[in-house]
């Protein structure tokens, strides 16, 4: 278990906040076969799981219209709708065929619940399939408030997501932001709230030059680095 330290390294925090993909589960199988699924009725060719890993973090809208761009781009007047719809009913069919829980993800939500810390979920997947992601994964029990990215007029890396979550856990103290991108760095930092990020995640570029906080390596390195704030 490693991390690789940053100007900061301890968090005493109330509430921790998470993203969905690329940091707590391993979605990204899944979501390459829904887009290949999609890429294949439009006659384009399949995109292999290490491309479609840098694509995902802004939603499904947004991951179809880059995997069209990769594949011969988008012609004028597109409507993405109708592979949009396509995408999603092949992923509610089939969200947890591949995917899974990063090592450590089941204890360390345990054990920080269990130490009285207030967990969300800020995702910009969209609601329903987060939800059923967390189920088929038994990850929902978790948390106490969970938002996607379809549930507000506002998604990450607009900072209102974030806050949103934020207001709608119990607890008066402070936050952290646990994610893999420069979604989730950029939504903390507009919220003023710190953010710890994975190495193992999906951002394409390198999450040493997101300006987070901390880095870290393994999921189970968290209970280490975040304590409960202290009221008086």
């Amino acid at each position: 278990m490693s991390t690789v330290f940053m100007p900061k390294t301890s968090f005493q925090v109330d509430k921790i906040i998470f993203d969905l993909d690329g940091t707590l589960v391993d979605s990204a199988p899944d979501l390459c076969a829904a887009m290949n699924h999609v890429l294949a009725t439009l006659d384009r060719p399949s995109l292999p799981l290490a491309d479609v890993r840098s694509m995902v973090g802004l939603g499904a809208r947004a991951l179809i219209g880059q995997g069209l761009k990769a594949t011969g781009g988008i012609p004028d007047g597109f409507m993405i709708d109708q592979p949009l719809d396509l995408f999603i009913r092949h992923y509610r069919a089939n969200i947890a065929r591949h995917s899974q829980p990063y090592a450590g993800a089941h204890d360390v939500l345990r054990l920080l619940k269990e130490r009285g810390f207030a967990l969300g979920l800020c995702t910009n997947k969209p609601q329903d399939l987060a939800l059923s992601l967390l189920d088929a994964l038994s990850m929902r029990s978790y948390f106490t408030s969970i938002t996607g990215g379809d549930a507000l007029p506002f998604a990450k890396p607009h900072p209102m997501h974030l806050d949103h979550v934020r207001q709608s856990l119990p607890g008066r103290g402070a936050a952290v932001m646990i994610g893999d991108s420069i979604t989730d760095a950029k939504a903390a930092r507009a919220s003023q709230m710190d953010v710890i990020l994975v190495s193992f995640g999906y951002s394409p570029e390198p999450v040493e030059s997101l300006g987070a906080d901390l880095i870290i390596s393994d999921l189970r390195a968290l209970p280490g680095l975040i304590v409960k704030e202290n009221h008086r």
